[in-house]
């Protein structure tokens, strides 16, 4: 599903030019932050419904792949 369109984008006319969910107005940041404080990503999926679980698990194995 995600492998046909971004996971990621940024556009200056969305958030200040933040990273944010592709098709939404929630920067990845706020996922970052969520895990940070060591809420689970359900609780992140519960405050910000335009976001789905297949973009959260994207954006990790993403940045997984990236980093490992």
């Amino acid at each position: 599903m995600m492998k046909d369109q971004p996971i990621v984008s940024r556009s200056r006319d969305v958030v200040g030019g933040a990273a944010v969910f592709h098709g939404t107005r929630v920067p990845v940041r706020t996922l970052l932050d969520y895990l940070e404080a060591g809420e689970s990503i359900d609780d992140f999926l519960e405050g910000f419904p335009s976001v789905t679980r297949e973009h959260v698990i994207a954006f990790l194995e993403e940045a997984k792949d990236r980093l490992v």
